[in-house]
């Protein structure tokens, strides 16, 4: 299977081919800020399952993990079309509302519940539930 993401203004893609690892939701701070709502959703592939197509710019941060996180992004609308973590190089994440398709399963995590706002609620049956 094949699934495409791609930014608003369409010219950067993500291709990925195959099931993805998990989907999670983070609520921290910085990914409130990235995607401008109340939390994140993504969906998590292996590296060589995912091809990005166009032309990006990259911005990397320390994340509240301590962990370096490399985002890559498009240079005409600024949307997130992909990023990696240092500490799992073998994993690629693609954020879910970029997919045109609404098929994948519900979260497996809910991480940095601490900044969750509190009429968010996450109900996945087998969601872990992380502070």
């Amino acid at each position: 299977m094949m699934r495409v993401a791609s930014c608003r203004c369409g010219s950067l893609r993500a291709n990925c081919s195959g099931e993805p690892i998990r989907l999670s939701v983070c609520h921290c701070r910085a990914c409130q800020q990235r995607t401008g709502s109340a939390f994140s959703a993504q969906v998590r592939f292996p590296v060589d399952a995912v091809t990005v197509e166009g032309n990006w710019l990259e911005f990397v941060r320390i994340a509240d993990s301590g962990r370096e996180v490399t985002y890559r992004f498009c240079p005409s609308c600024g949307s997130t079309v992909s990023y990696m973590i240092d500490e799992w190089p073998d994993l690629i994440a693609v954020p879910v509302g970029l997919f045109d398709e609404a098929d994948f399963p519900e979260p497996a995590y809910s991480i940095f519940e601490k900044n969750r706002q509190s009429w968010v609620s996450i109900t996945g049956a087998e969601t872990q539930h992380h502070p």
